[in-house]
């Protein structure tokens, strides 16, 4: 397999088709080699148009979701980023393409560890993986600019909105039943408002869905 030949298929045939035109993020997807945050068992789909598998319940957002919402974004190259439920750290990488340094977060201590392997060998050198549970964000090197989920979620923490900056955003696919939505929350002085921006459905993130109620 010529794996630069299908980062730019990836490139090409997903992302600039979905109207991703910020060329620091069709960049970053031309040369990280996206297959080393995949588990050796599925590197061959690493380039495939779906999200991966990285351990039971986890996954990696496909391309196309995770380049729109880095462009929803609009990450500047002075900003601080934190990529949240980041698994094996890919989308902490693209990210931090864009930005000045990025934090990882992710609550298994093993994918942490994965990501912190897979972005050594890729050469990332501005990402900082830490390990918490995800409703938590990251308080200690709060507040961000910008703040990503990976993956979706049919709750928004309070914790993640105190955790922006003035003028911070965050990019969080909604989850309602089989639907969800991105949306990009913005924080002004004293209130917090969000847009939606496109249609997705990724796979839950961890403690992030709806308490269910009790069926009789």
């Amino acid at each position: 397999m010529d794996l630069a030949q299908s980062r730019d298929i990836m490139v090409e045939s997903q992302v600039r088709t979905a109207d991703v035109t910020d060329t620091r993020i069709l960049r970053a997807m031309r040369h990280l080699p996206r297959e080393r945050f995949a588990p050796a068992q599925k590197r061959a789909l690493a380039y495939a148009d779906l999200e991966i598998e990285v351990a039971d319940g986890r996954f990696l957002m496909r391309p196309r979701d995770l380049a729109k919402l880095i462009q929803a974004l609009a990450p500047q190259p002075h900003e601080r980023g934190l990529e949240i439920a980041g698994a094996t750290g890919y989308g902490a990488a693209v990210l931090a393409a864009c930005c000045k340094e990025v934090v990882a977060l992710e609550p298994d201590g093993d994918l942490s560890f994965a990501a912190r392997t897979a972005l050594e060998s890729a050469a990332v050198a501005n990402v900082k993986t830490v390990s918490t549970a995800v409703a938590e964000g990251w308080k200690g090197e709060a507040p961000y600019d910008v703040m990503l989920l990976n993956g979706a979620a049919e709750v928004v923490p309070d914790a993640w909105l105190k955790q922006l900056a003035p003028g911070g955003r965050l990019g969080v696919i909604v989850r309602e039943g089989h639907a969800g939505a991105a949306r990009i929350y913005t924080r002004t002085d004293d209130a917090i408002a969000y847009r939606t921006v496109f249609d997705a459905f990724p796979p839950l993130a961890p403690g992030l869905a709806k308490p269910r109620g009790f069926a009789f």
